[in-house]
Formats: C-alpha cells, structure tokens, sequence
C-alpha cells in the first residue's frame, strides 16, 4: 500500500490548502472534501495486522465526531475547551503516541466545518497573514511523501499530526469572540495545570512513575527524580506547565484587578515548583525566554541587563555543575553530548543530511532512515531534537524556508499593534506561548506534533480576525 500513501499524502495536504486559500465557498468545499478523502486513503494505506479492530475505530470516530458536532453546532467554543482537555491523553501506537480523543474532536470540528460552509457561510483567511504560509508549508510538507524514505512514519505525521490538528486550529480561528468563555478557558489550562502538579507532587513523594519504563530506569541511576505526572515524558509535562505559566505572567503585569494578580502568583509558585520537579532544563529555557520577552515588552532596551544577569548565572552554574567540568576536561565534546543524551549528534547529523539534500530534503518522516543510512545504526529518536533541524533535513531549504516564513508570519500576528485591552492581552500571552512553543523546540523536537502549538495558531487567528474587525473591516472577509 506504498503507492496508496504516496498519492494520498499530497491530495489530502493539497486539499487542505485549498480549503485555506480558496477565496469562494465551493473551492473551500472542494478543498474540504480533497482533504477528507486524502486522510481516509492514508488510514487505508497504512494496513496494520488488525485491520477488522481500526476499521471500527474508524467508524467509531466518524459516529462520535458526527454527533459531537451537534453539540458544537449548539455550543462552539466546545471545541476549544474539549482540545485543551484531550491533550493529555495518548494512545501507544506504532511506535508513536497518538492523541486518539482528540482525533474524534477534530473529526467533529470538520463535520462542523462541512456544515457551515454547505448553509453558505463565506468566512475565508482564518488566520490572516499567517494563511498563506501555512496553506503553502502543509502543501509542500503532503509533496514530500513522494520521495521518503519511510512513508509509514509520514503517513502516520499526516494523518495523525498535520490534518487533525490544523482543522482543529482553523476550528478554533473561526470562533466567535466571547470574553466570557475566554476566561473559562483559561481557567480550565490553570486547573488541569494544578492537578498534574498535584500528580507530579505525587510521585516526587512516592518515587512512582505511572508508565514510560525508560524513565523510571533513568531514574534508578540519576541522582534526581524526575516525574512526568500524566504525561509520557518530564519535558513534555514542563511544557504544559510552561504553557500555564506565560499567560499567568500577563495577567500578573497587564492585570486589573488586585485579587487577580494575588491569586495568579499563588497559582505561579505552585505550577514552578511542580515545573522545578520535571527538571526539564528545555522547559525551563523556554520559560525564560517568554518571560525575557515580556520584559522586552514591558522595558524595552532596559530588559538588556536582564539578558546579561542571565548569561551570567547560566555560566556560573555550568561552570560550577561538576560533571561538565570534569567532561569539558577529559573528554570534551563526546561526553558533553553523552550528558544531552545523543542530542549533539542527532543535530549534528541532522545538519549534514540538511546540507546533502539542500533543495527538497528526505521527506516528512524520513529522518531516521536517513540518519541511519548516513551513520550505519538506528538513532533512538525519529527527529534531531531540533525542530528547525529535523525541519530543514526532512523538507529541505524551501520547508525550511515556508517553515520560517510560518513562524515569523504568527509571531508579527500576535505582537504587531498590541494595545491595552482584553484583544490585546490575548494577543501578547497567545504569542509568548509560540515563543515558548518555540524555544522547547529546538532542544525537543515536538513544535507540530505538540496540539498545543496548533491551539495557540487558531487563537492568534481568532485575535488578528478581532483586530480587522475593530478596525471598521469587514471581519467577513479576512485578508492577509
């Protein structure tokens, strides 16, 4: 079913681009419907050994997503509250972890989608000027099945990553405004915040890990304990938390109510101690660098000494950690990336099959056959650790290029114009999140597989089709 995916992967991308950038109702039903059919075509080529078992999941996920979008027919910022709170929950499949409850909330996001557009609605460019960078990354990312080296592992990063969770941010882009339900949306990210601290609490007490039996055997012979609450990973669960904690940090600063700001640092303390037991050094860089940019906000060129104080105390605890010490002494290099576990050399490697295929790449999902038909062993992880690297190796310059243009189109977004208001506080904490999305990406390579970061897509869209709106435009019609 090789040849099945090879041609499925490109018509359900390409159909999904349409739907993005087509400017009439038909085209984006058209777009739609190549989409539906693409993804349904990859479930088909993937022929597991228990084909009976997926083929009722399947209909099990059409008949739940159909009569979910009823419900969100009813209520549509169901959608929002319902992908925050599947995002813990993982099913082992394939040698991927696959967020199956989700899948049914984005199979509904899609009838909802149907619906909409088949009762006439001409909403276009959900994401501003974010649409075309994205329509043309998601194109090129469906092209690059064609030369893969592993398309059971593409098939499954499409089907399973880049289709569901980019009609769930187009689902969420397309909302109504309601300050309301953003607050309670807010609140549902603070509260399941505290309860994985709680469970990470937990385990810290107990020394118990509920599953990922690597960890709990790193843990046996590291000199911490490293939790990871209901996630499979301690740097996946800093990320959350991290997640909680940069819109925490605006309303602290861009509050306006005393009780608020109290009951945000109460929260704050609570959600870095549960962060601090993760030791998840990528976590904590990318807290850092959210709140850095915050204080760029705030401070302007006054938060440069901010850099330097940091730059400083980083320094001083590598230099005082004695373990690098003692490999910078002895062994250098290859023992600095022993204690990375293998990082350096997957981004190492990482870039050098980036520069001998510098025009298309391997392919999505072709890294690990690449890294070891260049190295001659199978590396552990599927990806360099690094986004822009594994994004460059398996896309090639011009993914590379799309995925920077993507990047940068979603960051101008969320902070151009950023004024003093609910719009605007929104605006600002959606955008710190993508930086911090960001930053844990380039030691954690997990920026689209994350559905967090297709969330944060959709609310910088839901703020840019605000902004258009409150300027006297059209919010009908949004251009980038």
């Amino acid at each position: 079913m090789i040849g099945l995916a090879r041609i499925a992967a490109p018509i359900a991308c390409l159909g999904f681009a349409v739907l993005l950038l087509a400017r009439t109702r038909q085209n984006r039903l058209a777009g739609l419907g190549y989409a539906g059919v693409g993804a349904a075509l990859l479930v088909a080529s993937l022929k597991p050994a228990g084909a009976g078992t997926v083929a009722v999941a399947v209909i099990g996920l059409l008949v739940l997503g159909g009569l979910l979008s009823l419900l969100f027919r009813r209520e549509p910022w169901l959608v929002a509250f319902l992908t925050l709170a599947c995002i813990p929950v993982q099913v082992h499949y394939l040698h991927h972890q696959l967020l199956a409850p989700l899948y049914v909330v984005a199979a509904a996001a899609g009838f909802n989608l149907l619906r909409e557009l088949v009762q006439g609605d001409e909403r276009m460019r959900e994401f501003g000027r974010a649409t075309k960078p994205l329509a043309f990354y998601l194109a090129w990312v469906g092209i690059s099945v064609a030369w893969t080296g592993d398309i059971r592992n593409a098939a499954l990063d499409i089907v399973g990553v880049y289709l569901p969770f980019a009609i769930l941010a187009l689902a969420i882009a397309r909302l109504p405004w309601d300050r309301l339900r953003l607050r309670l949306l807010y609140g549902e990210l603070v509260i399941m915040a505290l309860v994985f601290a709680g469970v990470g609490f937990y385990q810290y007490e107990t020394r118990q890990l509920f599953e990922n039996p690597k960890q709990i055997t790193g843990n046996a012979y590291a000199a911490f304990f490293r939790v990871n609450s209901v996630f499979y990973d301690p740097s996946i669960y800093g990320r959350f938390l991290v997640v909680a904690l940069v819109p925490t940090a605006v309303l602290i600063v861009r509050g306006r109510s005393v009780r608020d700001a109290v009951l945000a640092v109460a929260f704050a303390v609570v959600a870095w101690v549960g962060l601090l037991i993760s030791f998840s050094q990528s976590s904590f860089s990318a807290l850092m660098v959210a709140v850095f940019c915050l204080c760029v906000f705030l401070w302007r060129w006054k938060s440069l000494a901010l850099v330097v104080a940091a730059v400083v105390l980083l320094a001083g605890a590598a230099v005082a950690e004695p373990k690098i010490v003692h490999a910078l002494r002895h062994h250098g290099v290859s023992e600095l990336n022993k204690l990375a576990s293998g990082r350096g050399s997957l981004i190492y490697n990482g870039i050098l099959i980036a520069k001998a295929h510098p025009v298309e790449g391997v392919g999505i999902g072709g890294f690990s056959h690449a890294y070891a038909k260049r190295t001659h062993r199978t590396p552990r992880k599927s990806a360099s650790h690094n986004t822009p690297v594994t994004v460059a190796a398996e896309e090639g310059g011009i993914g590379f290029l799309l995925y920077a243009w993507l990047v940068i189109s979603l960051a101008l977004s969320a902070f151009r114009r950023i004024e003093r208001s609910v719009r605007g506080d929104v605006a600002l904490a959606a955008g710190l999140v993508l930086v911090a999305i960001f930053a844990h990406s380039l030691a954690y390579n997990d920026f689209f597989e994350d559905p967090t970061t297709w969330g944060v897509i959709g609310l910088i869209g839901l703020v840019a089709r605000q902004r258009v709106a409150a300027r006297g435009e059209p919010s009908a019609m949004i251009e980038p």
